[in-house]
C-alpha cells in the first residue's frame, strides 16, 4: 500500500472526484424524478435491461451492473414490477435464479424518459467537459470501478458471492 502523501494536483482531482461522487447521483436522481417520475437507479435497471439479449439479465448480473446488493435490486425490481415495467421469470439454465425482463411498458418508459434524461447529463455533465479527451476519462473512470468493486460495502460483487 503507497501512503505518500498525494500531491497538490492528486489532492485536486481527488476532491473534485469526491464531490462529484456525492452531487452527481443526487442531481440526476432528483432531474429524473421531477421529468419522468423515475429514479435514477430504476432508469439504470430499465436502460441495462433494453441493452441485453432477450431484454432479459439474471438478477445478480443485474445488480452488479448497477452496483447495488442483491437485497436492494430485488427491492428495486419489486417497484418496477408494480408498474408492470419489468418481470421475474426463473431463469432457464439452473431454476434456481432468476432473471429480470424488461417489458413492453418499461421499454416505452424508458424510451419516453430518454430524451428529458439525456438534456439532463448533457446540462449537468457533458457541457462541462468540453476539450477532454472523454474516452480516456471514460477509462480511467471505469477502471477505478472495474478494479475496486470486490472492496465495496458488501466485500464482494454479486458474482463473486455466486463462486463461493
Amino acid at each position: 500500500m503507497n501512503e505518500q502523501p498525494l500531491n497538490a494536483d492528486e489532492e485536486a482531482a481527488w476532491r473534485a472526484i469526491a464531490r462529484v461522487a456525492t452531487f452527481l447521483p443526487r442531481i440526476i436522481d432528483a432531474e429524473l424524478l421531477r421529468l419522468t417520475n423515475l429514479t435514477l437507479s430504476e432508469y439504470l435497471v430499465l436502460m441495462l435491461l433494453s441493452e441485453a439479449p432477450g431484454r432479459s439479465l439474471r438478477m445478480s448480473e443485474l445488480a452488479d451492473g448497477i452496483l447495488i446488493s442483491f437485497s436492494g435490486l430485488t427491492r428495486l425490481v419489486e417497484r418496477l414490477e408494480r408498474e408492470n415495467m419489468v418481470e421475474r421469470i426463473r431463469a432457464e439454465t439452473d431454476g434456481r435464479g432468476q432473471r429480470a425482463v424488461l417489458t413492453d411498458t418499461g421499454l416505452a418508459r424508458l424510451e419516453a424518459a430518454w430524451p428529458g434524461h439525456l438534456a439532463s447529463v448533457r446540462r449537468v455533465v457533458i457541457d462541462h467537459l468540453a476539450g477532454l479527451d472523454l474516452p480516456a476519462l471514460a477509462a480511467a473512470l471505469n477502471a477505478i470501478v472495474d478494479e475496486n468493486a470486490s472492496r465495496g460495502p458488501r466485500g464482494t460483487t454479486a458474482r463473486q458471492r455466486r463462486r463461493r
